[in-house]
């Protein structure tokens, strides 16, 4: 299973979304315009946002980064080296959002479905904490951000997460080797991902004009 994948890489693979996502929060309110605290707390919402979320609905208790301050450190690290680079090079923050954004889609949705197949979950409650893990932090530094949400825009986004939950979980089905299912599922997530961006895929909009 899945969820008797080493534990050692579960946690690597965490600390490494936790980055990516401060890194797209950071980048989110540079392009507000924000101060340095709204660097770090846009930073720190988007990075453990889903992950609190899913801590308190499978009811474990404490929330995972509650007595782990490592997370602290690497959400103000993450964004201060942002902010450092991002002025001296002056790249596009938005292109860099995007990418950082789908990097951490791909490790959170992982992490997700891995958390809920150790608490027992079915398959399917499995793919619903993949999904929730992956994009709810991005959900709320997007409404902090006053942007539209990327899970509720017409791009492929939440489709993205899903889609490499279901590759993860029919991986493991299989037999696959915990690594390698966990490895290929975050390509599948980001691949999905910036190729809806790059070829601007989206899925069927449903337009209603009822009287």
């Amino acid at each position: 299973m899945i969820a008797g994948a080493d534990v050692e890489w579960i946690q690597t693979l965490d600390y490494i979304g936790t980055a990516v996502f401060a890194i797209s929060g950071a980048l989110a309110a540079g392009r507000k315009q924000m101060d340095v605290f709204g660097v770090v707390v846009l930073a720190m919402v988007t990075a453990v946002g889903g992950g609190t979320i899913r801590d308190m609905m499978l009811d474990n208790g404490a929330v995972f980064w509650l007595h782990a301050t490592e997370y602290i450190w690497i959400v103000s690290g993450a964004a201060a080296i942002t902010m450092l680079v991002e002025k001296i090079t002056r790249v596009s923050s938005y292109r860099w959002l995007e990418f950082f954004d789908a990097a951490g889609l791909a490790v959170f949705t992982i992490i997700g479905v891995a958390k809920a197949q150790a608490n027992g979950l079915s398959v399917e409650i499995s793919l619903v904490f993949g999904v929730m893990t992956g994009t709810f932090g991005g959900l709320i530094r997007d409404v902090l951000a006053n942007d539209v949400p990327h899970l509720l825009r017409r791009e492929i986004y939440a489709t993205a997460s899903l889609s490499g939950g279901l590759c993860l979980v029919t991986l493991d089905y299989f037999g696959v080797a915990p690594l390698t299912a966990i490895l290929t599922a975050m390509a599948v997530v980001f691949g999905v991902r910036m190729a809806a961006l790059y070829f601007k895929l989206s899925l069927p909009v449903f337009n209603y004009q009822g009287k």
